[in-house]
């Protein structure tokens, strides 16, 4: 929305003045994004579809003389900090709003080398949601790592960017896999995309007209940054391929990835489930037992295999979390299949790929919630075709496709239902639920 954005930036702007007592010279939004489908699969390589939402991260820039990077936020929960750009530190432990900026700052910094980097005020203002799987961190370092790369007058493609915000995003200590920085500088105006990694390219998706995509928030705030689970899920992923390869008689110490796995042995997706159910197990795998498959001690797990932050995890669910990947890749590729060819019924096929998606999500991955169940539950009865969790999930928001015709009633039946029960739903129900069409891809905006 055009009018929106000019109003909102004109805000920031007098907001700017007013703090640093000077005119920005440049703008910089990234989106957030929704991802339909492909939940958890991007850190095991698998393409997943996201599109980008309307939600941004804005930030306002003046570069100045002094090498110090002044930042600032519209909304008083988040706090001013000031760094000199010279000495960046990120603090793993506390996840605040600032050190997901300084990721971005510190990637563009060492990619380039900078030695004398631009000092820079910034303020910022978000519309995304925070903590609730809209992907407001990783908008935040991407939005950074623009700021940062056009304040030293450096030029990089859309590709390299979100490839850099990425790797910079794990500085926070979040394996992440990409999907999110790629979707907030590739996405393009009515189109959802495909992204596939390494090399990270990302194809159109037309979504079919007739059907609405509505998020909305459990209320319950997860951030993944802060949580083990992410990390555990992560390394249950890796363990799995680990087991996988070295039962087929693969080099498992080089291979990382269940796409790896499957790549190697060159057999379709519906072929690893089978083997899946030949080699693992659905009881969990203790340390012990992880160690006598792979012939390696305590000590060579733990330093070479398992991350910092798993090293004191004693059980591992591998059958499980090898199960949801294969089948949920599988998924995104009918999703795109039945987008790309359009049938009569595309809005009922699509409804259930996201409904399967969610039922592997809350069994097998064991990434939902109560709340998200319950959110779930209450969008298909309300009329959605298709609902499931989206982002990290153990909170944040669900994503229905419902169709057009029916999206005024939907509205009002899931306020009434999920947000009017509950005081403090209830004072989070405006930002809470919302239509969305897949919108834009990062920008630069020049003060005229």
């Amino acid at each position: 929305n055009v009018a929106n954005l000019l109003f909102r930036l004109q805000k920031l702007k007098e907001m700017f003045i007013s703090k640093f007592g000077s005119v920005p010279k440049f703008y910089v939004r990234a989106p957030g994004r929704v991802n339909l489908i492909g939940e958890h699969i991007d850190y095991c390589g698998y393409a997943v579809l996201p599109m980008a939402i309307e939600q941004d991260i804005l930030i306002a820039v003046e570069p100045v003389k002094t090498q110090v990077v002044q930042l600032a936020n519209t909304n008083s929960l988040y706090l001013d900090f000031s760094a000199s750009v010279n000495n960046i530190q990120i603090n793993k432990t506390k996840p605040q709003w600032h050190n997901y900026f300084l990721c971005g700052l510190k990637g563009i910094q060492e990619h380039f080398g900078l030695n004398n980097p631009t000092g820079m005020n910034c303020l910022l203002d978000g519309t995304i949601p925070p903590s609730s799987g809209l992907s407001s961190s990783s908008a935040l370092v991407c939005c950074a790592g623009l700021v940062t790369l056009t304040a030293n007058g450096k030029t990089l493609s859309k590709v390299e960017l979100a490839e850099i915000c990425t790797r910079s995003e794990r500085y926070i200590g979040t394996e992440g896999g990409g999907m999110d920085q790629s979707i907030s500088f590739l996405a393009e105006e009515g189109t959802a995309k495909l992204i596939e990694f390494s090399p990270l390219r990302a194809t159109d998706v037309r979504l079919p007209s007739g059907a609405a995509f509505v998020i909305a928030n459990s209320c319950v705030e997860m951030n993944k940054a802060a949580t083990s689970h992410y990390n555990i899920r992560v390394m249950e992923c890796r363990l799995a391929t680990k087991l996988l390869s070295k039962s087929k008689g693969l080099d498992w110490r080089k291979t990382l990835r269940l796409h790896d796995v499957q790549t190697k042995l060159g057999v379709s997706l519906e072929e690893m489930l089978t083997i899946v159910e030949e080699v693992l197990h659905p009881e969990p795998y203790s340390t012990e037992e992880i160690c006598k498959c792979l012939g390696i001690s305590l000590e060579e797990l733990r330093s070479q295999i398992l991350s910092q932050n798993t090293q004191d995890v004693s059980s591992f669910k591998l059958y499980q979390r090898a199960k949801h990947v294969y089948s949920e890749a599988a998924r995104v590729m009918e999703f795109k299949k039945v987008c790309s060819e359009a049938p009569a019924n595309a809005i009922q096929l699509l409804g259930e790929l996201m409904n399967q998606s969610y039922i592997s999500c809350r069994e097998m991955y064991e990434c939902s919630c109560p709340e998200l169940d319950r959110l779930v539950d209450i969008c298909l009865q309300s009329g959605a075709i298709g609902s499931r969790l989206t982002g990290a999930g153990w909170g944040g928001c669900t994503v229905s496709m419902v169709p057009t015709d029916k999206l005024d009633a939907f509205l009002k039946n899931v306020k009434q239902a999920y947000y009017q029960t509950d005081v403090q739903r209830l004072a989070l129900e405006n930002n809470s639920l919302f239509a969305t069409k897949p919108g834009r891809g990062a920008l630069v905006f020049v003060e005229a």
